[in-house]
Parts: C-alpha cells; structure tokens; sequence
C-alpha cells in the first residue's frame, strides 16, 4: 500500500511501467535500502552538489528531465555510497556558505556563472563580484563557485523516508559542515514525514509550486496540491530554510496565479526567497515561452502582493539579446536578475 495513503492522504498514481514510482526507484536488498540515481554533478547555477533521481511521483507535462524521472534509468546507489560522493565533493568546495544561505536563489549573489574571471581575467557585465578568480571552477555545467550544500533532485519520492532519513543522518554524522538540500514538489512533505526529515538532519528545501489552483495543478503533475499548500508553514516551524520556485507558464500559469501564489506566501512570511523562472517547452507542454515583459509583470505582481525577496530566472529563454539584457537591467533590480 503507498506509504502517504497509510498515512491518509492520496496516492499520486503518476505509475512508471505500471508501477508505483517508489516501486522502481527504491529497492531492498540484504536488509539495506537503495536509490535509483541517474547522475550527481556540480549543477550551475545552483552551485552544489546534485543528486539526480530517477523515478518521481509527479508527471508534471512540463517536466525538463522526464528521460530520468518517468523513467527507471540509473544506478543504484545506498546512503552509504552518497556519502561516500559526498565526502570527496568536499575537497572541491571553494564557497562555505551559512545555513540561511543553503539555497538555489544565493547562487546568483555570488556568481553569474559567465566564467570571464577565469577567461578573460576581468569580471562580466553582470558579475557581483563577491568572489576571488580560484574561488571559480569549471564543472560538467560550467563555470561557478563549488558551494558546501548537496541536494537530491530530479525524480521526488520523498514520500518514502526510510532512504532519506538514513542518508541524511549519515551525511551529518561524517561530513562536517555540509548542508543537506532537497528540491521538491512537496508532495511527500506532510506533517508525519517532515518531523522525520527535520530530525534526521534536513536543513534546505527548494519547493516547486507549479499552480496555486487545483484543478490547473492536478492537470500540470497528474496529483493533488491540497496539502502541499500547507508545506511552507511546516518546513518554518521546523526550522528548515525555505525557498520557493514559481514557473510562469503562458496560457497555465500567468498573472492571476502568480498573484495568488504572491499573497498567500507573504501572509506566511513576505521573507521567504522566491525565484520566478520562465517556462521553456519541453516534454508533454509546447505552450510558447513568456516574454520579457512578461516576465518583468510577473515579478511586479508578486512584490505588490507583498514578497521582499523576488529573483527572475532562465533569463536566456526571454532575453535572446545583447539589447533584451539592456531592456532587462532598466526594468528590475539588478540584483533580482538571477541569470
């Protein structure tokens, strides 16, 4: 029986070959639990370690690596092997971040990811310069700091602990200094299983929202976000740092949901960092990309609902220019332009 129905929520029935995701992504062997990897590098523009996950319980239309997440594609790979990863990232780190800074939306504080500190020996155009030319290194993904964070992406079934709770204490108890990161949909994020995570050692959460409205985001991922919605309060009270990822989806999720998501995230804290980024076609969803202009209303509408700390993101998808860069710097904070 799915875990999250035993608890008493809804089953997300987003199957993989027919089976439940948590079916082919994790495994049991020997009395030891397994996860389904599809790769680990050093993400830009993230800056830290990535975990990508096959296997997820969302089938969202719009999905950007539906090749690993709806499919078993992989290897597998137990708590005591993502240490093991994790431990020797550790010699290539160049930034040791503080805990409040253990997110996606800092990234950009530090680096615009151009690489012409090391290319050219000068800063780009949109550097902040916060960092030294060593502090830059080159990854499978390109240029950036290596920041202490590592954080499992790609395929979501953190609506199974028993994987993650293991690997999350192992991470605290032999790597120092290291935070421990996921990003997700939110739909394994109930109240039962976030005291599990917050105890075992889970200090960061990337939430992606999708849709504020049900009926739009069950059409989108294929489930349910009726407690999703009460995540951020929860992740708050147990003193994980939140940060929030919003898509702007022309023709799905435009204006009137963002507005929605803007209000409903400042009643909770108008503090909590959130990154707009422009949808791109990809999977099941060939809606056209937003617009510049678009985008720049998007951010307006979530600062006028009250939010104190909004990035723009995957500015290349509505900035095809040298002169939409321009435009882009004369219409939004330069340091809300994320890259």
């Amino acid at each position: 029986m799915c875990y999250l129905a035993r608890l008493g929520y809804e089953s997300c029935n987003c199957l993989i070959d027919g089976r439940k995701p948590c079916e082919v992504g994790l495994r049991y062997e020997n009395g030891k639990v397994y996860r389904l990897v599809y790769d680990i590098q050093l993400s830009r523009p993230e800056d830290y370690l990535s975990i990508y996950q096959s296997c997820c319980n969302h089938d969202c239309k719009m999905c950007h690596s539906f090749y690993f997440s709806r499919k078993p594609v992989g290897k597998w790979m137990s708590p005591e092997d993502i240490v093991d990863v994790v431990r020797n990232y550790v010699k290539r780190i160049t930034v040791w971040e503080p805990r409040d800074r253990a997110t996606m939306w800092h990234a950009s504080d530090l680096c615009m990811h151009c690489g012409s500190c090391v290319l050219r020996g000068e800063p780009g155009p949109f550097c902040p310069r916060r960092l030294e030319p060593w502090q830059v290194t080159l990854s499978e993904q390109g240029f950036g700091p290596a920041r202490n964070i590592v954080s499992f992406t790609g395929g979501d079934l953190l609506c199974r602990p028993e994987f993650y709770t293991k690997v999350f204490e192992l991470i605290k108890s032999e790597v120092k200094n290291v935070w421990v990161k996921v990003e997700t949909n939110g739909y394994g994020l109930v109240k039962e299983i976030v005291e599990e995570y917050a105890t075992a050692g889970l200090d960061s959460v990337w939430l992606d929202l999708k849709a504020f409205s049900e009926d739009v985001y069950r059409w989108l991922t294929g489930t349910t976000n009726r407690w999703v919605l009460k995540v951020p309060e929860l992740l708050l009270e147990h003193n994980i740092v939140l940060e929030i990822v919003l898509l702007y989806i022309p023709g799905v999720v435009e204006l009137d949901e963002l507005g929605k998501f803007g209000k409903y995230i400042a009643d909770i804290d108008p503090e909590i960092p959130v990154m707009l980024l422009a949808y791109f076609p990809r999977y099941k969803l060939s809606n056209r990309e937003p617009t510049l202009l678009e985008m720049v209303r998007g951010y307006h509408v979530l600062i006028d609902a009250g939010l104190k700390r909004v990035k723009v993101g995957n500015c290349s998808v509505f900035c095809k220019t040298a002169s939409d860069w321009e435009l882009l710097l004369t219409l939004l904070p330069k340091d809300a332009i994320a890259g």
